[in-house]
């Protein structure tokens, strides 16, 4: 029988219960960090001034180390504290399935999103938001509005409530489930009184 080369989520789930144990904090300030170091000198990754590398050299590099760090680290489960590892032929199976294109949004909001190559002519898709920030709620709606209401931006990311209605937001608490959907009714809000009720988030 021959065994199939994409993990679904039950594999992944017993590779995760039977991977090896690791402290958060170990895997976020040693193994993580020290992996990329290593890896960054194994494939000579620098960069100059420029944000974004045009060199194909750098930027194949740069795939062949991701694909290594994916590798040699593995994905961190934190509810488990455990690692769970793939193989190359996973990971390139994985790729294949890949979907090569995603449509975000709806109505006039509408954008495509799809993988584009280096010095590619199209317009890439600009997402805007505090990307998960802290964010006082005096100030969360009008932070959103004002990426909202920057034409070149296609979607919204959004921040995390410092607190909700004035109380504190604490993690695995009902203060945390509530502070979620607040969050999601204020970048709406944002959306609605920008007239762009469309956007993804």
């Amino acid at each position: 029988m021959t065994a199939k080369k994409y993990v679904d989520i039950y594999e992944a789930y017993d590779r995760f219960y039977e991977g090896e144990r690791v402290r958060e904090d170990q895997w976020d300030y040693t193994i993580v960090p020290n992996n990329a170091t290593m890896i960054k000198e194994k494939y000579d990754i620098s960069f100059g001034p420029d944000i974004i590398p045009t060199d194909p050299d750098l930027t194949d590099r740069l795939f062949l180390a991701g694909m290594d760090m994916l590798l040699t680290t593995g994905f961190y489960n934190t509810d488990l504290g455990r690692v769970m590892y793939i193989t190359e032929e996973e990971l390139f199976e994985g790729l294949k399935m890949a979907p090569r294109k995603l449509t975000l949004g709806r109505g006039k909001e509408k954008c495509k999103c799809k993988a584009r190559r280096g010095n590619a002519k199209s317009k890439p898709v600009v997402q805007g938001g505090p990307t998960g920030a802290p964010v006082s709620e005096s100030v969360f709606v009008p932070m959103i509005e004002s990426y909202v209401q920057e034409p070149v931006v296609d979607t919204i990311v959004s921040g995390v409530l410092n607190t909700v209605d004035g109380h504190p937001v604490t993690a695995n608490t009902p203060w945390e489930i509530k502070a979620t959907m607040a969050e999601i009714r204020h970048v709406r809000e944002a959306m609605l009184k920008s007239q762009r009720p469309g956007m993804c988030i």
